[in-house]
């Protein structure tokens, strides 16, 4: 396994159907308000994952320094 392959989404097709599921149902929401307050929890939700995963991919750089330093 290479250094990134951890980084790699493998998705079930089981997975992946549901996402095309739940796409195809935003696509054909015709309420604007529905929508309106979907996309501002899908922006707010993904601000936060975006901060998380910066915070973990740095702590897992600086635990592999720690290895990589140690072995």
């Amino acid at each position: 396994m290479g250094w990134a392959d951890w980084m790699i989404v493998n998705q079930s097709l089981e997975e992946e159907l549901e996402l095309e599921k739940n796409v195809r149902d935003v696509q054909n929401c015709t309420d604007e308000d529905a929508l309106k307050s979907l996309c501002v929890s899908l922006v707010r939700t993904n601000w936060h994952q975006q901060k998380m995963l910066r915070q973990a991919v740095g702590h897992i750089g600086e635990l592999d320094a720690i290895n990589t330093a140690q072995g």
